[in-house]
């Protein structure tokens, strides 16, 4: 049975619009090809922050992070910026009697802010940051393993990428869920390995309650 749902942050629970917009901005590069040359690289199977050496060669993620924070213009996500089925997915799921966490690769900041939003709804907020690990890296599920109180087979997590969530979910023993937006999902959506390895695929968050109650049922 699966007894726990653990989501990935951005583009599952978080729409990444704004954050990579304010990203462009500050390269100063127009928001719109930004966001192509972003589609480019996925499509191409790169990591996406050889996104930013296209634009901005020997681009340090990290350090310019820190100086967005210095400058005053910090990353940021807030409650306008949650996709509108995550409230309601989240409180289904409560009721269905399902333990929950939230896990994925964000900064100390992100943490931060992801416990101002989540700390009542959810029974875990981990981040990569917190655990030295960053997806798809099996430390980072051997953790969420660690801090989840039910078996690896036992745990949905629930993504958007095939690289980061899926797979290595997978391969730590985990059911998965591919979540269908965002630039990854909607790119890799019709390949082979997303029509046949996730354990769900899904439009909408708001589907996992009763895919996990029809997975549960006894005659499964």
């Amino acid at each position: 049975m699966i007894r726990a749902v653990i989501f990935d942050v951005g583009e599952c629970l978080v729409d990444e619009t704004r954050e990579y917009g304010t990203w462009a901005d500050w390269l100063r590069v127009p928001r719109h090809t930004f966001h192509a040359m972003f589609g480019a690289v996925i499509a191409q199977g790169r990591d996406y922050r050889e996104v930013f050496q296209e634009f901005q060669p020997g681009f340090d993620l990290y350090e310019q992070r820190e100086a967005r924070a210095s400058a005053g213009q910090p990353e940021t996500f807030g409650e306008e910026d949650l996709y509108d089925d995550v409230r309601p997915t989240l409180a289904q799921l409560r009721r269905d009697g399902l333990w929950l966490g939230i896990a994925g690769n964000q900064t100390v900041r992100s943490g931060k802010i992801l416990r101002s939003l989540f700390s009542d709804d959810v029974d875990l907020i981990g981040t990569s940051d917190d655990w030295g690990a960053s997806k798809p890296d099996p430390k980072f599920f051997e953790r969420v393993a660690e801090v989840t109180p039910y078996d690896n087979d036992e745990i949905l997590y629930v993504g958007d990428r095939l690289d980061n969530d899926v797979r290595p979910a997978a391969e730590a023993g985990m059911r998965t869920a591919l979540v269908r937006r965002g630039p990854w999902a909607t790119i890799q959506w019709w390949s082979v390995d997303a029509r046949k390895a996730p354990t769900f695929r899904v439009e909408s968050l708001l589907e996992l309650s009763g895919a996990v109650r029809r997975f549960n049922e006894p005659e499964h």
